[in-house]
């Protein structure tokens, strides 16, 4: 499992999962807030799956 995102995507994307998993407490109160858990734990590990199919990668290189 290599990392395959750079910081500000990881930083966009934690935000976002966040905020979708907020609208299940607060706002609308539906369930599909949980789909934030997808983005936050892409944020989390730095690896996105969808981007290692596409042969996409945001990081630096070393």
């Amino acid at each position: 499992m290599t990392i395959n995102m750079g910081s500000a995507d990881r930083i966009v994307r934690a935000i976002v999962g966040v905020v979708l998993i907020a609208l299940v407490f607060v706002g609308p109160q539906t369930p599909w807030g949980w789909i934030g858990i997808i983005p936050l734990a892409t944020a989390a590990f730095g690896m996105c799956p969808a981007y290692s199919l596409l042969g996409i990668k945001t990081c630096k290189k070393k």
